[in-house]
């Protein structure tokens, strides 16, 4: 492959829909504690192509972020991108050389790059995959590992044990119209909206006065379901972050949806490009049957076609209808709203240090629950 990198600011990050790789995520990062790079690509189509021209290139760019991982090491986690997708084919040998293109650029102690792929995943596309018209999954690591690396020099790409980014998602059209998009839903979210409506529940959109409230919802939610519990510094940095100077801003919404002034469920609401994301959502363990989260979707979906957005990503959930599965929850909820479910190849690492990646392997596995002899 013929690949050219050239460092730039990340505030000249060009405008896309995919919000991970905006300059907006990069200062919210930032005030995180991470530290973040910008690259611009150049590339000839025909080695991501089979069928462009030989003298046609291919330009774009994408963000990492760097996350110390103790004793002056750290890691190159690239969320959600590159978000140039080559042909199957031309996948692992393109992830390789892009990777060997950045290590002029990063720290000595890198130990890896962690790829956060937005591709959707080959296996998706693999009817012996399917059960009953349900996704059961890719198979094991060794055969991902396998097709992904078939290209390569190095044969260096490992798929990762964890994923940081949501894998499987929905994605809701929302071109079509108001009726068209309610009838593409199931029977009982139909309901359940037009009973929250009856009921009297609200939904407004909310201010930085009002991040106690969403803080109090996150809280009771991450109690209830186990999930981490995020400081409420960061969701004020969510609310507060814009990159309005900078070529791909993103503007966020906190929806509340209330009963009699009472908060029964919120969610943060984030456009970039022509997509309209659903963040982060929680919601009270009472007054459940008043189905404030399913209005507060109707709410969300609505704004996001009076902002112009095309496309309304429901942000994760679980690859299939297994009831085990720990997202089965989410499964139900957001599956309700119709869309099409799109499975995503995850993260996948190139580790640049053998020895401490696998001493960060076993650490990450541990952390994941896993037993490590």
């Amino acid at each position: 492959m013929r690949l050219s990198l050239e460092r730039k600011n990340t505030q000249y990050l060009e405008r896309t829909s995919i919000l991970q790789q905006t300059a907006f995520w990069s200062e919210l990062k930032e005030k995180q504690g991470l530290e973040t790079r910008a690259f611009d690509i150049k590339i000839k189509s025909g080695d991501l192509f089979n069928s462009c021209a030989e003298n046609d290139y291919y330009y774009d760019d994408f963000l990492i972020l760097f996350q110390n991982i103790g004793n002056g090491f750290n890691i190159g986690y690239i969320p959600y991108g590159p978000t140039i997708e080559p042909h199957e084919e031309f996948q692992g040998q393109f992830l390789e050389e892009l990777s060997e293109s950045l290590k002029p650029y990063l720290d000595k102690k890198c130990v890896m790059l962690r790829y956060d792929l937005l591709w959707e995943s080959p296996w998706a596309k693999d009817n012996s995959r399917f059960n009953g018209g349900d996704w059961i999954g890719p198979p094991e690591k060794q055969n991902q590992e396998l097709r992904l690396n078939f290209s390569t020099q190095n044969w260096n790409l490992k798929k990762a044990n964890t994923n940081i980014l949501p894998k499987d998602t929905l994605f809701i059209n929302l071109r079509y119209s108001e009726k068209d998009i309610l009838n593409q839903m199931k029977p009982k979210t139909r309901y359940n909206i037009k009973l929250s409506q009856r009921k009297g529940v609200r939904v407004r959109k909310a201010h930085m006065d009002d991040i106690a409230i969403w803080y109090e919802l996150h809280k009771e939610t991450s109690k209830r379901n186990g999930i981490f519990l995020d400081h409420m510094e960061y969701f004020k940095n969510v609310l507060k972050t814009d990159a309005t100077h900078t070529k791909s801003p993103a503007k966020v919404e906190l929806l509340i949806a209330e009963f009699n002034n009472k908060p029964l469920a919120a969610m943060f609401l984030v456009y970039s490009g022509n997509r309209a994301t659903y963040l982060y959502g929680a919601s009270s363990s009472g007054n459940r049957n008043l189905m404030a989260p399913y209005l507060l979707q109707w709410d969300a979906i609505n704004r996001a076609r009076e902002n112009g957005c095309t496309e309304y990503d429901m942000f994760g959930i679980a690859p299939n209808c297994d009831p085990s599965h720990p997202l089965y929850g989410l499964y139900r909820f957001k599956t309700g709203f119709g869309g099409n479910i799109f499975h995503r190849m995850g993260c996948w690492d190139y580790p640049l240090d053998n020895e401490n990646y696998d001493l960060f392997q076993t650490i990450e596995m541990k952390s994941q629950g896993y037993h490590v002899n």
